[in-house]
């Protein structure tokens, strides 16, 4: 099943915790502290595959964790680091924080990556705390959780040319006769449910990606017969082939200009995308009048005539796409921003908020993490905390902020009484 678009949660292994332990030799009574750190929680990473074609395989599965750090052990042994879980996805996926809607990466180019939750830090053993005022150390800090995200993906299809045009214009059908690819067709509206890629090879060295685009309709920008859905393939495309059937009855320059309409309300952009307009099935035309009155419609633009089914002027309008490929960049239209690894924000200094009266929180990046690092069930970790708080400034500026004792404190998830 094609699967363009995906909300999955990622989440970073959790970092391992440092070890308290002491060394334990014959004739070696005092050895000293010799707890190992912990190993550090692995990534989520997300990375585009050419062996991918559609996000099918985060229909079902919508949180992926990666592994986390093994703790510290004794003997100066550092845990091992998580292994980073790599999401593998189409060429062509835009990845996108789903809270806030930010572009976080544009991944066009096979074996391109990017950083999507990065793990926690291992916390430090025990060994690392020994100092000349103590020299036996009790405490070590625990893991870091890593970075967790929901994170909205969309595949946009990565293609040089995309064809467009309403249900039923024989854009399968030139696809299948210009390239190698096999679309399902036949003959209502429709069809075609999901866009299809073919290569046209022009010799040895040249070729180029040519997308079919499903049929779109009136109100397509709005999202109407899957219009939105349809519409974000053609948005990396350099050239349009604008198809149109000129033997269906109806009228061919309000179809051209419906379409354009379309692309314009979605986005501005594709309108100013160059167009090769054709028209399809002329082998069913019993008189050229109505080639003749569609040129007059939309003068000066330029009109190329094909049959596909009959293969008539599809070699020439090859020629003429290839022509035109050559005069235009290869540039995305989408220009994403700077591409860089999702970092928490860190918040100004230390901050104090009242939640009531006798109730403070306190908050903080430095605060945080250090909350976070420590083992409130060991009693000399507690009073390393204490002290690195007082460090901080975290108790003068409760005391400016008017607290007395006996107030309750909250930093983390963790609750004190202030004395």
């Amino acid at each position: 099943m094609f699967i363009d678009y995906v909300t999955i949660e990622v989440e970073g292994g959790k970092g391992g915790n440092g070890a308290v332990s002491f060394r334990r030799e014959k004739y070696i009574p005092r050895g000293g502290p010799d707890g190992g750190d912990g190993g550090h929680g692995g990534s989520v990473i997300i990375q585009a595959s050419p062996e991918y074609t559609t996000l099918a395989a985060f229909r079902f599965q919508k949180v992926f964790k990666a592994e986390p750090g093994v703790n510290g052990q004794g003997g100066n042994r550092h845990g091992k680091n998580g292994a980073d879980l790599i999401l593998k996805v189409p060429l062509g996926t835009i990845v996108y924080d789903d809270t806030n809607g930010r572009l976080l990466a544009d991944l066009e180019g096979a074996g391109q990556e990017f950083v999507l939750a990065k793990g926690g830090k291992g916390g430090r053993g025990n060994a690392r705390f020994a100092s000349s005022v103590n020299r036996t150390p009790k405490n070590a800090e625990l893991g870091l959780p890593g970075q967790g995200f929901k994170i909205r993906m969309e595949l946009k299809l990565v293609a040089d040319v995309g064809i467009i045009g309403y249900p039923n214009a024989g854009k399968s059908t030139l696809l299948s006769v210009i390239s190698a690819a096999k679309p399902k067709i036949a003959d209502y509206p429709f069809t075609t449910l999901t866009p299809n890629l073919g290569v046209v090879q022009l010799g040895k060295d040249k070729s180029f990606v040519v997308a079919d685009i499903p049929g779109l309709i009136e109100g397509a920008h709005k999202g109407k017969g899957l219009g939105h859905q349809f519409l974000r393939h053609i948005e990396r495309t350099r050239l349009l082939v604008h198809l149109i059937d000129i033997a269906s009855g109806r009228d061919p320059a309000a179809d051209y200009h419906q379409i354009n309409c379309e692309l314009a309300r979605f986005n501005p952009r594709l309108a100013e995308l160059p167009q090769v307009v054709v028209l399809n099935k002329i082998d069913l035309l019993e008189n050229s009048q109505p080639i003749i009155q569609f040129k007059e419609d939309v003068s000066p633009v330029e009109v190329m005539e094909i049959s596909a089914a009959t293969t008539q002027g599809t070699g020439l309008l090859v020629q003429r796409i290839a022509q035109l490929l050559q005069q235009l960049p290869k540039a995305s239209l989408l220009v994403p921003e700077t591409m860089e690894t999702i970092v928490l924000s860190p918040e100004p200094g230390i901050v104090i908020s009242r939640q009531a009266e006798d109730v403070f929180v306190v908050s903080g990046r430095r605060v945080d993490i250090l909350a976070a690092k420590t083992d409130f069930g060991n009693d000399e970790a507690v009073l390393n905390f204490q002290r690195m708080a007082k460090r901080m400034g975290v108790f003068e500026q409760l005391r400016r902020q008017g607290i007395k004792e006996g107030d309750t404190v909250i930093i983390g998830d963790m609750e004190f009484t202030y004395e």
